[in-house]
Order: C-alpha cells, then structure tokens, then sequence
C-alpha cells in the first residue's frame, strides 16, 4: 500500500517536449514568491506532472536553491490532493517557479503553493 502523499518519479515533469508545451502554450499567474504555468488537456489516462525550479539569477548557491526546491515539494506534496481529486480526465502539466531574492520559510511557501493549487482547480 503506497501513501498518497508521495511524489514519485511519474508525477514529475521531465520530459522536454511537455516542457516546451507547458511554457509556450500554458496558463500563467503569480503567487508571491511563486510565478506557476498549467497546462490542462484531456487524455484517456488522468494524471498530474509537476516541475519545481528555482533560477540561478536569483540565488547563486547551490545549497539554497536545493533548500528552496526541497520546501517546495513538500509543500507541494502535503497539499496535491487539491488538484488529484478534480482530475479526472485531464492530463494536467504544472511548474512553480520560485521568483522571490530571499529565502522564506516552509510557512509562507506552503501558503503559496496552497493558494495556486486552490486557484488552478477553481479554473478546472
């Protein structure tokens, strides 16, 4: 019995054509310290892909972008049921951004990624 709480390698955004797709063709918005861009279609299989970045413009040490990624996918994966319950035939592809210079806590960036999820299955 698997948790659903985890995020495992097939709820990941890798391929680089979906990336291609995500970033040209997608929705965007902001979420203070989040830029986010979803892309939703319709498939036979439902299932949910997300990218986590954090730019190297931004911080330029490696350890605080791994820091800021980690607290972003736990945020991520503690909250995913918003947006797993209400695709049901959908291919949803989604990638978060983080855009902010300072390092926030795991708090504020669990908000954040609450509120996007929240706002993306509204337009659902």
């Amino acid at each position: 019995m698997t948790s659903d709480r985890t995020l495992p390698r097939r709820e990941r955004l890798r391929t680089m054509g979906a990336v291609r797709r995500l970033f040209a063709e997608g929705r965007s918005g902001f979420v203070y310290p989040f830029r986010y861009l979803w892309f939703a279609e319709a498939d036979t299989e439902p299932s949910v892909e997300v990218l986590f970045s954090v730019p190297k413009r931004h911080h330029k040490r490696a350890n605080r972008r791994n820091l800021l990624r980690r607290r972003t996918k736990e945020a991520y994966r503690l909250q995913k049921e918003l947006l797993t319950h209400r695709v049901e035939t959908l291919n949803l592809d989604l990638a978060l951004v983080y855009t902010a210079t300072d390092l926030l806590p795991s708090a504020k960036i669990a908000h954040a990624v609450r509120k996007i999820l929240e706002t993306i299955a509204a337009q659902l």
